[in-house]
This record gives C-alpha cells, sequence and structure tokens, in this order.
C-alpha cells in the first residue's frame, strides 16, 4: 500500500475541493492500494461534509517548536539574513511530512496558480521535495500570463508529473518546454451521485449557479447579479419551465448563497424558484442531474451537469472554463460567456440557444461523456508509474 499526501486543499465547504478529493480517490483505487491523508486549512469543514471517514484528514498549519535546533536555525536566518524561508517551513512541515517517505504528495488546488499568491505553495512542493516524496501537480488549470512567471515555470519543472486537465493549459505548457505534462480531464468527472437528501427539482427545472468569485472579473459592477436576474425573468415570463438555485461554494466571504439569496428574494413570490440548501458534493450532482438545463458560474458544478449529460452554459472568468469546454464540445463558442463579455442580453441569447439545441447538445454528451470519464479514471495509472520507481 502506496501513501497519497493530497495538500493545498482549502476546506470542503468548496464543493469543487471536495469534489476533487473523492474524485482523485476514485481514480487511484481504479489502479492501486493507497493510503491516503489530506492536509486541509478548514478540517471541520471536511468532517462536516464526510471527507473525514474517507481520508485522514491533517490540520494544515500547526504551532511552531520554539525549543528545537530547527526553529533556532530559521531564526538566525530570519534576523541574519532576512531569509523567511525556513520560519515558513516550520508552520506546514509537521503536515506535509505526517505520510511515510517515499509516497506522493499531490498539489490538488486546481487552479491555485492562477492567482496572485504562488508563493506559498512552491513552498510547500519544496517541503515535499525535501522530504523524499514523489510529487505531482495533479488536475491543474494555470492562465497563459502565469506561465510567463520563472518562479512558476522553474517550481513546475520540478514536478515529477503535471496532470493538466484540458487541452489549453497542456498545449501551453508544452510551448513553455515543460516535458513532465500528461492531459487527463479533471477527476470529479468520476464523482458518484447521492440521492439521499431531502429535496430534489422538479421536472423542467433550470438550474443556477451564481459565484461572488466571478463578481471579481466583471467590467461593471453589479453586471453579473443583474444579467442573472434578467435571465430568471425571461424563463418565468416566456416558458413554463422553474428556477433551481443552486450553491457549491459555501465559505464566509466566497458564499455562492448570498448573490443567490439576491435572486431568490426577487422571485420567490412566482412560485417557480427553488433555493436549494447545503448538502456535499454528490448529493449536489444528483441534485444538478436532474435539471433539464443548467448554468454555473462554479466549474465543479458545471462539471456535475456536464458529466450527468444535462445541456450547460458556463459563465466563467479563466481559461479552465473555456479549456474543460473546448475539450467537450471542440469550442467553447455559445458553451462558455466569459464574465467580463457578459450582458443581459448575451446571457438569454445563449440560453435561448442552448434551448434550441437541447437535443443535439443532450445526444452529443450521452455519446461523448462514458470514454471521457474513462479517461479520467485512466489518470490513476500515471501516478502507478511514478510510485514504481521506488
Amino acid at each position: 500500500m502506496k501513501d497519497v499526501l493530497m495538500y493545498c486543499h482549502k476546506g470542503s465547504g468548496n464543493h469543487g475541493c471536495e469534489a476533487i478529493i473523492r474524485g482523485t480517490m476514485n481514480v487511484l483505487n481504479n489502479t492501486g492500494n493507497f493510503k491516503y491523508t489530506l492536509v486541509s486549512e478548514n478540517p471541520s469543514q471536511d468532517i462536516e461534509y464526510g471527507i473525514g471517514k474517507k481520508v485522514n484528514v491533517v490540520k494544515e498549519q500547526n504551532p511552531v517548536k520554539k525549543n528545537t535546533f530547527k526553529f533556532v536555525k530559521a531564526y538566525l536566518d530570519l534576523k541574519l539574513k532576512k531569509d523567511y524561508t525556513k520560519m515558513n517551513d516550520l508552520a506546514y512541515e509537521e503536515a506535509m511530512t505526517s505520510i511515510n517517505k517515499n509516497g506522493v504528495s499531490l498539489s490538488i488546488g486546481g487552479d491555485n496558480y492562477c492567482y496572485g499568491d504562488h508563493s506559498k505553495y512552491i513552498m510547500l512542493h519544496n517541503l515535499s521535495r525535501k522530504y523524499g516524496n514523489k510529487t505531482v501537480l495533479w488536475g491543474c488549470s494555470v492562465d497563459e500570463d502565469r506561465l510567463e512567471i520563472p518562479e512558476i515555470i522553474e517550481d513546475f519543472k520540478n514536478f515529477d508529473l503535471i496532470v493538466a486537465r484540458e487541452t489549453i493549459t497542456y498545449n501551453n505548457m508544452i510551448k513553455k518546454g515543460l516535458t513532465n505534462v500528461k492531459l487527463y480531464p479533471d477527476v470529479a468527472f468520476t464523482l458518484e451521485i447521492d440521492e439521499n437528501m431531502e429535496e430534489l427539482p422538479p421536472e423542467n427545472t433550470v438550474g443556477i449557479n451564481l459565484s461572488p468569485l466571478i463578481m471579481n472579473y466583471e467590467t461593471n459592477e453589479g453586471n453579473a447579479l443583474a444579467s442573472y436576474e434578467k435571465l430568471v425573468e425571461y424563463i418565468l415570463n416566456e416558458t413554463d419551465m422553474n428556477v433551481a438555485l443552486v450553491p457549491h461554494v459555501m465559505w464566509e466571504g466566497n458564499d455562492d448563497r448570498v448573490p443567490l439569496k439576491k435572486i431568490y428574494d426577487k422571485f420567490k413570490d412566482s412560485g417557480r424558484v427553488y433555493m436549494i440548501g447545503d448538502y456535499n458534493c454528490t448529493q449536489l450532482k444528483a441534485y444538478i442531474s436532474k435539471c433539464r438545463f443548467f448554468i454555473g458560474a462554479r466549474t465543479h458544478a458545471t462539471i456535475a451537469a456536464y458529466s450527468t449529460c444535462v445541456p450547460t452554459l458556463v459563465v466563467g472568468y479563466s481559461v479552465k472554463s473555456k479549456g474543460i469546454a473546448k475539450d467537450i464540445f471542440g469550442t467553447y463558442d455559445r458553451y462558455v460567456i466569459p464574465v467580463q463579455d457578459l450582458t443581459e442580453e448575451n446571457l438569454i441569447d445563449e440560453f435561448k440557444w442552448m434551448v434550441n439545441n437541447e437535443k443535439s447538445i443532450k445526444n452529443h454528451l450521452e455519446g461523448f461523456m462514458p470514454k471521457y470519464r474513462q479517461k479520467s479514471l485512466e489518470a490513476g495509472k500515471e501516478i502507478t508509474n511514478i510510485l514504481g520507481d521506488i
């Protein structure tokens, strides 16, 4: 049995993060026998949503023990050389070395390197390397401009393996000369569904997901919410469909329920708009699978829809939404609206197009998804291969 450490996980209150963990275990269990440890910023969330029953959850940061040689050396480096590296390492070292040496450490954050503070992820990667683990950047998407940052490229070269989850990221990495990259679909495409929940949508329902995160990328403040409200108004006035508002991230300061509640409050008197509660990712996938259409901002909410063959329109902000849609349909045009380009008119227009092409989209997904999910399952052999060298 080989040890697997999963890190760069912020907590299962983001059900996309939860889906990556569950999907990773599906994929690796398909090819070998592994023991899992999860390094988490928020272990209580992982316990709440059932991840603690699947893996050993450890806290990412721990108090630094000051009566050690390592602390003294780190302190001297800080004071004499102004080098914070060793001091930063100490808080994370216990978690990052909590499996046997010569296991594998998976950086599972998906798109962590797309954001400003990449130094932490480089530091965690280096800790794993120094400890003796094989290291993998697992199921990633990386915006092209981030690949222009020298320290990111150098860090990527030092992974034993990079698994990109869509071809835009994969091709950009190859162009930058990285030779350790493989291409496999996001592991969440393998996620099972669990219908053991208190509510499922009525027939003929449009599932809708909106996140505060995409609002950070909108061109004009309030545009995303206003566009979604106009779409719901159109659905209620011009169709006989219901609307289900589906939150997928429940983090303080980044909680999908905040903008969705505004939509719900505006249209609740219609009797056709539903705001669903908080469930784990397998239950949310069950709910989404029952929708006729899905419009979503969170990547793993839309993956839940794609993988259950629900015609889906994505409101995206980065390479991941375009790349995944392109790999599924051959193009992201009409399947992804960048939030930077979102208007009340084009959101309604693309929804109309999806409705008019419902049968062909659904037929495509039903023919495409079995092989795509199988391809995702095959990513586990890459981990088995690198561990085979030990």
